[in-house]
């Protein structure tokens, strides 16, 4: 059994006990923090088993690694301190009685996104180029796209601490300019491993990572159902936000 097929049943396994944890706290946002973490987890394996490069081994491990403890972290304080996601909350009144058979086989599905994302830090664990200028450019956007989002999250979350701020919708700092910071600065985490690849004759299979982390939160599974449940809770005061800021990419508002 190589190693890729351990990893993907690791993932299985860890997200079916995940679902098992969800059933009991009637809380199916775990599924968001696992799946950060397993992700980090994954950087960290493929840089332990890979043979490439020191620098490149060392780079996926903690870029990865860091970048998924940071964000598992981060929903996690969240998730345990609230009701459970009103996402997660409509896809339960949707599938009824067949909610925990759905939600088990989203959970597995999730090990399988996971997996597939893990393939970006294999092909750049297995680079056998050096420490070079490319590699200099994704540490730069790495650390752009991680401070990006902590500010993001962090805005939102002094911003929800405030009663007054209930049913209102965050308009501070960086959500002047993007209904989605934290979305835009998580996809800019996946656009460093394209360069820290390149040197791999694989280099366009993390250069897959951005293209398809970008049409996950565009059109799948991140604004649609995050700006629906919006639409719900906030009504007329988020479509006058969705009028005047942009969806994704930071620009100045619209009159």
């Amino acid at each position: 059994m190589n190693t890729q097929t351990i990893l993907l049943l690791i993932s299985a396994v860890v997200m079916v006990l995940t679902w098992f944890y969800q059933r009991r706290t009637n809380n199916a946002g775990w599924v968001d923090v696992v799946w950060s973490a397993l992700l980090g987890l994954l950087a960290v394996a493929h840089a332990i088993s890979a043979d490439g490069s020191l620098s490149a081994r060392l780079m996926t491990g903690l870029m990865g690694g860091l970048w998924g403890a940071r964000l598992a972290w981060h929903l996690a304080r969240r998730v345990a301190g609230e009701s459970e996601d009103g996402r997660y909350r409509a896809m339960r009144e949707y599938w009824g009685e067949q909610q925990q058979s759905r939600l088990f086989w989203f959970f597995l599905a999730q090990a399988v996104v996971a997996w597939v994302f893990g393939w970006v830090f294999w092909v750049t664990a297995n680079n056998q180029a050096g420490f070079n200028i490319w590699c200099m450019a994704a540490i730069l956007i790495w650390l752009i796209s991680v401070v990006g989002e902590s500010i993001a999250d962090r805005q939102l979350a002094q911003f929800r601490e405030n009663p007054g701020n209930k049913g209102k919708t965050c308009r501070n700092g960086l959500w002047r300019y993007s209904r989605h910071p934290n979305y835009f600065f998580e996809w800019l985490h996946w656009c460093s491993y394209p360069l820290l690849a390149i040197g791999s004759q694989y280099w366009w299979l993390a250069g897959l990572g951005p293209i398809v982390m970008l049409a996950f939160l565009y059109r799948i599974t991140g604004i649609p159902y995050t700006e629906k449940q919006a639409l719900k809770t906030r009504g007329e005061d988020y479509r006058e936000y969705q009028r005047t800021t942009s969806a994704f990419f930071p620009m100045p508002p619209r009159n």
